[in-house]
């Protein structure tokens, strides 16, 4: 999946208390995560959905668009919202994909379940995936190690020849690939 582009798309979506059209053009222009999930109204989804609401404002200051998808429809997802202390946190598109397409299209889809595996990409500008991240159902993902991670592409993305290490955080030292270095980190 890194450095191919993301799926064409056309879904529905709910955001803003809104029903909306969303498509692939939609999100190219900024930085995208997309974090998948199995199923609205269940167990760790909300948790995670939860902890990517409280680094959303975080993301949308880095230039990062956040789109939720379930294989629920956007109907489900306004409900969900609705009654979930959790979920009526979030401020960014949860996008319904009842027929799969985006998940199929993500490489995501459990077939015999109808659902999504937890994956999590993110997409530069120019909608090419550089992050992806597939986690089995039981095991939740942080969304403060995805910021990292998005500040991580963004360097890279600004700084040519550069490479950012393990665990890097914005500020530390990066690496610039060179012969000298070989044998010596």
């Amino acid at each position: 999946m890194i450095n191919k582009s993301i799926p064409e798309f056309k879904v529905e979506a709910f955001h803003d208390g809104e029903f909306k059209t969303i498509t692939d053009a939609d999100v190219k222009g900024k930085w995208s995560i997309f974090l998948f999930y199995p199923a609205d109204f269940t167990f760790v989804c909300p948790t995670e959905l939860e902890d990517m609401a409280n680094q959303y404002e975080e993301l949308q200051k880095l230039g990062v668009e956040v789109y939720s998808v379930s294989t629920d429809t956007h109907f489900c997802h306004k409900a969900w919202h609705d009654s979930s202390d959790a979920i009526g946190k979030i401020k960014f598109p949860m996008l319904g994909d009842p027929t799969g397409a985006i998940t199929r299209g993500f490489d995501v889809m459990i077939e015999e379940a109808a659902q999504a595996l937890r994956g999590t990409f993110l997409a530069n500008p120019e909608g090419i995936i550089k992050v992806a991240e597939i986690h089995d159902l039981g095991i939740g993902r942080s969304a403060k190690d995805m910021v990292r991670k998005v500040k991580a592409a963004q360097y890279v993305a600004e700084h040519d020849g550069e490479v950012c290490p393990a665990a890097w955080e914005e500020g530390q030292k990066t690496l610039t690939p060179s012969l000298d270095l070989v044998g010596k980190i």
